[in-house]
């Protein structure tokens, strides 16, 4: 495997090795080996870019890399779809994308399948939507914050933005819809609270117009 000049991959590079050729066993006959490589250490490279402590990088950029794997398998149709793909996308992926990523999956129980990103993401989730979230018995302490990828869009069928529309490629055939809501960064429990109602209400509304309700 080939470092490109990228920097601190000297430690993890074993790691990263397997990565690579486990998912490239993985899919052999449908993604090129080449792919898989470039998108592992992309994948690395950009954690790498935000992240305060780097010991489980290969791991967070093992589950990343594979993440967008299956993602770019959909979007090449050698991959059945089983459930709609839904994908949120926010500024920094660390509180509302995160929050509405999991309460779909909480509510819809297999019938749907969530992806988040961040069209700017920061070193680690917020602790007032770790600890919210928390409150109603779902666990999003490791949770990630996740760069926007190409592949992700692609492979989603309904896309919903909140403060980053500009960020998300547009393509024909999928759902976009904009979510205004407030950013639980530098607020309060009691607003990262309101938000994560609000979240939650409209992750409800979103269930049922799939006509998957809970």
């Amino acid at each position: 495997m080939t470092r490109n000049g990228m920097p601190g991959l000297s430690d993890p590079d074993h790691e990263l090795r397997g990565v690579v050729a486990d998912l490239t066993r993985r899919y052999e006959g449908t993604i090129d080996s080449e792919t898989v490589e470039r998108t592992v250490m992309e994948s690395y490279t950009a954690l790498a870019r935000t992240a305060r402590v780097t010991t489980h990088l290969p791991v967070l950029a093992a589950h990343f890399a594979a993440d967008r794997l299956a993602a770019l398998a959909q979007s090449r149709n050698v991959r059945p779809r089983v459930c709609p793909e839904v994908l949120f996308v926010c500024v920094q992926n660390a509180g509302r994308s995160q929050m509405a990523a999991l309460l779909l999956e909480h509510y819809a129980a297999g019938r749907v399948h969530t992806r988040s990103a961040g069209a700017a993401p920061v070193p680690q989730v917020h602790p007032n939507a770790v600890a919210v979230m928390a409150e109603r018995g779902l666990d999003m302490s490791h949770a990630y914050p996740k760069p926007l990828t190409d592949d992700v869009v692609r492979a989603a069928d309904v896309v919903i933005t909140m403060g980053s529309k500009d960020a998300v490629p547009v393509y024909p055939g999928k759902r976009y819809e904009e979510w205004g809501l407030a950013d639980p960064a530098e607020d309060t429990i009691e607003e990262a609270r309101r938000i994560r109602d609000e979240v939650d209400a409209r992750v409800l509304r979103l269930l049922e117009e799939l006509a998957l309700g809970s």
